[in-house]
C-alpha cells in the first residue's frame, strides 16, 4: 500500500490529466525527443540506455516532491513489472500534495532569491504559491497577479511581496522582471546599449522602467501597511553616456520586441479614479503598471523563459545558459527543443504540471549516466547523456530528513493525524538548517558552490546528528530492530541511495552490526553514507 502522501484523490486526478490516461506517454514527451534529435542527429547512435528503475525513482522523486522514496516504495518499484508504470509514478508524485509544497520552495526561491521578508510575511507568500500550485493555476495567471496586485486586500495582499519586498526600487524591478520572466538581464543597458550584446538596447531597459516610473509605496493610514499607488503622470527620460549630442529620449512602456504602448487621451479631470493625496493613494483610470501585466503575459517571451527555467531545475541546465542571457549571440543548445516545450507550455495554457510530466516522460530524462563508446566529451551537454546534477538546497535538506527516517518517525507518532498538513510543515522545519547553510545569499541566483562550511556542517552540527537518534519508526530504530544483516543493508542503500548495496558493502553492515557498541557503529556509517558526494549528486 502506498504511503498517504502518494495517494491520488480521484478529483485531482480528474483536473491535472484529463484527457491522459494513465500510462499514456504524452505526445509532448514524444515532441521532446524527437526535437532532441532533430538538433543532435547522432542521438540514435550515441545516446545511452535508459536509466535502471531504482536511478529513475530516485531522480524523479527529487525533481518532483524534493524528497526520496521510502525502501519500501523502492522495493514495490523495483517489482512492478508494468509497462507504464515510470509514467504512473510521474502521475502520483505530480498529484501529490509533496509537490505543491516542493515547487512553491521552488518558484519562492527564483523569484525572491531568499530575500527577507520586509512588508509581506514570507509564509503568506510560500502559502499562495503552494495554493496556486494545488490548484494548478496557470503560470501566466501567477505572473498577472504578482504583477497587479496592490496590497490593498488582506486576501490577496500575499502576491505582492515580489514588488512590495523590492520596496518598490523600480530599477531593481527592472533587472528582475527582465530576467526572471523574460530571461534577459538589461540590467547593463539602463545607461547605453549593452556593450556585448547587440539585442539587448537602453530603449528595452527604460520601456519596461515606463510601466513602473508612476508607481510608489504609499504608507496607508488605515491598514498601516505599505502598498502601492500610481500616479497619471510621469514620462521616462534617458540619455545614452555614450551620446556626445546628450540628447533626450522619451519612452513610452513596451515590453522588448514589442511596440510602445501610449496612454489614452483622457482630460485631467478624467485621470484619476481616485486622486493621490497624504491621507489617500493615487489610483489612476489607465494603469501603466497593469498594463505591463497584460503585455507580458500575452507574449511568446515569458512561455520560452518558463520553458528554459524548467528544463533547467530538472535537467540540471538550460536550453540557453545562463538562464538570463537569452539573445542571438548566446544561441540554444537545442533550438528545436527550446521551441518544442516553449510552444507545449503555450497550447497546455501555462500548465506546469503537463510541462514537468512531458519532460519527465521523455527518453532524454530517463537517460543513464554510464557513458557509451564514442560519445563526445559534451555529450551531457548534448543530452546523449544523464548529467551528474547536485541537489539544489531544499532537495538536499529534504532528502536528509527523508534518508534518516524523521517522516516515517513522525507518520507513525501522529498515526491517524498524519495528514499532509501535519506533516509538510515538520519537514521544512528540519530541513530548513540545512537549506540555509547551502542556499545562495540573498538576492542572488542560486548556484551550486561545495564549500568548506558547509562540510564542516554536515560533519560536525549537533541537528543531523540529532536525526540519527533512534526513535520509533526512523532508519536507526528500523536497522537496529532487524535480524537479518542483508536485509539491514538493503534498507540502508535503498533508503539512503535507492539503490542495492554492493557484496562489499553488505559486508560492511554486517560488521557494523555486530560490533560491540553497534548504534555507533552505525551512527559513524550512516553519517558517512550521508555525507557522501553519492548523496548530494543524482545522476
Amino acid at each position: 500500500m502506498l504511503p498517504p502522501r502518494l495517494l491520488l484523490s480521484v478529483a485531482c486526478c480528474l483536473m491535472v490529466f484529463a484527457g491522459l490516461g494513465v500510462g499514456q506517454t504524452p505526445p509532448l514527451a514524444q515532441s521532446i525527443d524527437q526535437a532532441i534529435a532533430q538538433d543532435e542527429p547522432r542521438v540514435p547512435t550515441l545516446a545511452s540506455s535508459p536509466c535502471d528503475d531504482l536511478t529513475f525513482l530516485r531522480r524523479v522523486h527529487l525533481d518532483l516532491v524534493g524528497g526520496l522514496p521510502s525502501a519500501e516504495e523502492a522495493r514495490a518499484f523495483a517489482a512492478d513489472k508494468a509497462p507504464g508504470k515510470r509514467l504512473k509514478q510521474i502521475d502520483r508524485l505530480l498529484a501529490s500534495a509533496d509537490h505543491a509544497w516542493h515547487w512553491s520552495r521552488v518558484l519562492d526561491a527564483w523569484w525572491m532569491e531568499r530575500r527577507p521578508a520586509k512588508n509581506v510575511e514570507a509564509k503568506a507568500w510560500t502559502e499562495w504559491l503552494r495554493d496556486g500550485l494545488a490548484k494548478n493555476q496557470p503560470l501566466d495567471a501567477m505572473v498577472r497577479d504578482i504583477l497587479t496586485v496592490d496590497g490593498t486586500d488582506e486576501k490577496t495582499r500575499a502576491a505582492a511581496r515580489f514588488v512590495l519586498d523590492r520596496e518598490m526600487d523600480n530599477h531593481l524591478l527592472v533587472r528582475d522582471i527582465s530576467r526572471l520572466f523574460l530571461g534577459a538581464n538589461l540590467q547593463c543597458a539602463q545607461c547605453h546599449d549593452h556593450p556585448r550584446i547587440e539585442d539587448y538596447k537602453q530603449e528595452h531597459y527604460h520601456g519596461l522602467l515606463a510601466y513602473y516610473q508612476r508607481t510608489y509605496l504609499f504608507d496607508d493610514p488605515k491598514l498601516k501597511k505599505k502598498v502601492l499607488a500610481e500616479k497619471a503622470e510621469g514620462e521616462v527620460e534617458f540619455q545614452s553616456v555614450f551620446d556626445k549630442a546628450k540628447t533626450t529620449r522619451k519612452r513610452a512602456p513596451g515590453v522588448p520586441g514589442g511596440s510602445e504602448r501610449p496612454d489614452p487621451m483622457l482630460a485631467k479631470d478624467q485621470l484619476y479614479i481616485s486622486a493621490p493625496t497624504k491621507e489617500a493613494r493615487g489610483v489612476p483610470k489607465h494603469s501603466r503598471r497593469l498594463l505591463l501585466a497584460k503585455d507580458l503575459t500575452e507574449g511568446r517571451a515569458l512561455a520560452r523563459n518558463f520553458a528554459n527555467r524548467f528544463w533547467a531545475q530538472v535537467m540540471g541546465k538550460g536550453i540557453v545558459h545562463p538562464m538570463d542571457q537569452i539573445h542571438v549571440d548566446n544561441p540554444a543548445s537545442h533550438p528545436a527543443l527550446l521551441d518544442t516545450l516553449t510552444e507545449g507550455l503555450l497550447a497546455a495554457k501555462y500548465d506546469h504540471r503537463t510541462l514537468l510530466r512531458a519532460i519527465c516522460a521523455s527518453g532524454a530524462y530517463q537517460r543513464g549516466g554510464d557513458a557509451k563508446a564514442g560519445q563526445p566529451k559534451d555529450a551531457e551537454d548534448r543530452l546523449l547523456v544523464a548529467r551528474l546534477r547536485p541537489l539544489g538546497p531544499e532537495q538536499m535538506g529534504d532528502a536528509l530528513v527523508f534518508a534518516t527516517g524523521f517522516m516515517d518517525a513522525e507518520r507513525k507518532a501522529l498515526g491517524a493525524k498524519a495528514t499532509p498538513e501535519a506533516l509538510l510543515p515538520k519537514l521544512e522545519g528540519q530541513a530548513a538548517p540545512f537549506v540555509n547553510m547551502l542556499a545562495a545569499p540573498a538576492g542572488n541566483p542560486d548556484q551550486f558552490e561545495a564549500r568548506l562550511d558547509q562540510a564542516l556542517f554536515l560533519a560536525n552540527h549537533g541537528h543531523l546528528q540529532g536525526l540519527l537518534n533512534a526513535r520509533t519508526g526512523n532508519l536507526m530504530d528500523t536497522v537496529l530492530k532487524e535480524k537479518d544483516a542483508a536485509r539491514a543493508a538493503e534498507t540502508i542503500y535503498l533508503t539512503v541511495f535507492t539503490r542495492l548495496p554492493s557484496a562489499e558493502e553488505k559486508s560492511e553492515v554486517a560488521r557494523v552490526l555486530g560490533a560491540q557498541d553497534k548504534q555507533a557503529a552505525l551512527r559513524d556509517l550512516l553519517w558517512a553514507l550521508l555525507g557522501s558526494a553519492e548523496f548530494r549528486f543524482v545522476g
